[in-house]
């Protein structure tokens, strides 16, 4: 058995084949890592974005574990499905805990878990997007984990944050496990490549695609600071 490291929690992959006594259980550890992202505000170290990516190369396997299905597209819709549900369900607790005791977290002290930069700059995004920010966050790490928080602290309309949830939600599964499915299928027929060769690459380019638009907001931030005190 090759022996464990602990930098096997931050690849998706580890989680996706990860076996208990020969049972696979994937795609229970995906399902709880994408409700935890929002649901138990995880999402400061836990995939998200590559590990929905890296779930539809392997949607076959995953949707395995409950049945099987020869149809490809049934099997990417079916998981699509589950991993909207499980997100969904994640927000609604994110926007539950907003609403009972959010204002605490603006009192708590930094760890590993939390950084309360993360809080001020998802209330930022909340409040010059309003309702959209939900839908925009899902596609931004870290801010995804927050934005159900402060819709919850701000009291934001129960039928109004259940429609953008359940819409960002849907658009985000869909898009990434549909996109990691058919991309590997037209890499290995029309290439010849196969992308489970290359899953530290795969995982490197979405971390830089996910993370552009927060290092930008930053610099920008950052920039207008500096103007201001000149």
């Amino acid at each position: 058995m090759e022996d464990f490291h602990w930098t096997k929690l931050f690849n998706p992959e580890f989680y996706i084949t990860m076996e208990v006594g020969g049972i696979p259980i994937g795609i229970y550890m995906v399902l709880f890592i994408v409700f935890a992202e929002t649901g138990l505000f995880a999402g400061f170290f836990l995939p998200g974005d590559s590990l929905l990516f890296l779930s539809g190369i392997y949607s076959r396997e995953l949707v395995q574990t409950f049945f099987y299905i020869p149809s490809d597209f049934s099997n990417v819709t079916i998981l699509s499905l589950l991993i909207a549900s499980a997100a969904t369900l994640g927000n609604m607790f994110g926007y539950w805990f907003g609403a009972r005791s959010g204002q605490f977290l603006y009192k708590k002290e930094d760890s590993f878990f939390f950084k309360k930069k993360y809080l001020l700059q998802s209330q930022d995004f909340f409040q010059r997007h309003g309702g959209k920010a939900i839908i925009y966050a899902r596609f931004l790490p870290i801010v995804r984990t927050f934005v159900p928080i402060i819709a919850g602290i701000v009291h934001m309309k129960k039928t109004k944050f259940m429609f953008y949830n359940v819409l960002s939600s849907l658009m985000w599964s869909f898009f990434l496990v549909f996109a990691g499915h058919y991309l590997y299928g037209m890499f290995l027929d029309e290439l010849g490549i196969d992308l489970k060769e290359h899953i530290e690459k795969i995982i490197l380019i979405l971390i830089g695609v996910t993370t552009f638009p927060l290092v930008m907001k930053a610099i920008k931030s950052r920039n207008s600071n500096a103007n201001q005190t000149t």
